[in-house]
């Protein structure tokens, strides 16, 4: 990672952290475990890939910094809210998260599927404000595109297909559709919400989801092969995970070298359609070829 995407990162994360930590509520009356378990769940952690995602569209349609902010927070709580649930014993069973416990660890599996609803639930609370837009119309967008991504034929639907590839053999192309539902979806939205924003013509909105389909394939593989051979202490997660409940990946398919054969071919697609840019784009060029360099 270059000294000035990592900068570039770090202040993103800490804008969007301010606003995260601003929205929550705070722990108190009866409910207080929950509360701390969302607050638990969505700070402090990660590297908020997805929000800076959005931050840095935003920025190539010029738009309100605090309107970005906002939607890039509401992207946070849906992914938190996602890993959550992706941990319980009923999905990937996974103990830890981000180097600590896992939410269902810390505060019981009861407690973690509440704060996940909790988190999406406000994820689109967030949206809808005129906080984050003044247009109406807009902020119907955002929730609807958004609810698109993330639901039964997004995200959700895409976590179904990694289940069902635990006990039945995917294609190639039915592990690409898995990840672009499970991955891209969510990647294609915080790409698009500058655009969503600015209303932006359909054509610049198009090359970003190009972008993203192919970005998100990509660190999708890169988890794959971080799965399989990266250091748990630097993933901050057990590794070997895939293997162990008979994944189908891009690597159980192709082979961890051409997988990553193939993460960098899907780099390079994506990289050019940012190509209508020029300098204001250098982040996200950046952005996707340090995918296949991450350690966690």
């Amino acid at each position: 990672m270059t000294k000035t995407l990592k900068d570039q990162l770090s202040a993103s994360a800490a804008k969007v952290e301010t606003v995260i930590e601003s929205l929550l509520p705070l722990s108190q009356g009866i409910e207080a475990p929950l509360l701390e378990a969302i607050r638990y769940s969505s700070l402090g952690g990660g590297k908020r890939l997805r929000s800076f995602m959005v931050l840095q569209s935003a920025r190539l349609f010029q738009v309100e910094e605090l309107y970005a902010l906002r939607v890039a927070a509401a992207v946070e709580f849906l992914h938190s809210y996602s890993l959550i649930h992706d941990d319980l014993p009923a999905m990937d069973n996974s103990d830890t998260r981000r180097g600590k416990p896992s939410c269902h660890i810390k505060f019981g599996e009861a407690t973690a599927i509440l704060a996940g609803d909790a988190l999406q639930a406000l994820a689109f609370e967030t949206l809808a404000s005129e906080e984050t837009h003044p247009e109406s119309g807009i902020r119907c967008r955002l929730v609807n595109e958004l609810a698109s991504a993330s639901g039964g034929a997004g995200m959700v639907a895409g976590q179904m297909m990694d289940l069902v590839g635990e006990t039945n053999s995917l294609s190639f192309d039915q592990i690409t559709r898995l990840q672009n539902l499970k991955t891209g979806e969510m990647f294609a939205f915080s790409a698009r919400a500058g655009a969503i924003l600015s209303g932006a013509c359909s054509n610049e909105e198009d090359n970003l989801r190009k972008y993203a389909e192919r970005f998100g394939l990509a660190f999708q593989i890169a988890d794959d092969l971080l799965d399989l051979e990266g250091d748990p202490s630097e993933v901050g997660k057990p590794t070997g995970q895939d293997e162990n409940a008979n994944k189908a990946t891009f690597v159980s398919v192709l082979g961890a070298d051409q997988a990553r054969n193939k993460a960098e071919i899907l780099i390079e697609e994506a990289v050019i359609m940012l190509d209508n840019w020029d300098e204001e784009a250098q982040a996200l060029r950046d952005l996707a070829r340090y995918i296949l360099e991450r350690t966690n």
